[in-house]
């Protein structure tokens, strides 16, 4: 599969837009079965929908609230795509504002969509700095 800047566009879309309304398992279903996220360089990579979603359930959203997210393509070649993102949330325990800065790197599936419409990500690798307001 070689990817478009238009399908890596519509994955971040629907990225962003599960992010947003904090609904795990359309995060999980953007990935393959035995995907590898790795949310830094320096942790062990999670691997598998399962896990994914376990992440995102206990580790990320769980703890936010009004979120937004946005993204620039960099850049899309063969099946990876390239792109900085800015997050901002409310993190719920203290009121304090969150804001990310970063980088993601996806390598999509070369079997093309799993079991959503569309490329599915085989490794998500992200960069990413804290502000706190």
């Amino acid at each position: 599969m070689k990817l478009t800047t238009d399908a890596f566009a519509a994955w971040l879309d629907a990225y962003k837009a599960a992010w947003e309304d904090q609904d795990s398992d359309r995060i999980t279903s953007l990935f393959t079965e035995d995907a590898i996220y790795r949310e830094t360089p320096f942790d062990e990579p999670m691997t598998g929908r399962d896990a994914i979603r376990d992440y995102w359930i206990t580790g990320a959203v769980s703890a936010q609230d009004d979120i937004t997210f946005g993204y620039d393509i960099l850049a899309v070649t063969g099946n990876i795509g390239l792109c900085r993102w800015t997050a901002r949330f409310k993190r719920i325990a203290t009121g304090e504002t969150i804001m990310l800065d970063g980088i993601f790197r996806c390598v999509y599936s070369p079997d093309g969509a799993d079991d959503v419409d569309g490329p599915v990500c085989a490794m998500f690798e992200e960069w990413w700095h804290r502000r706190v307001e």
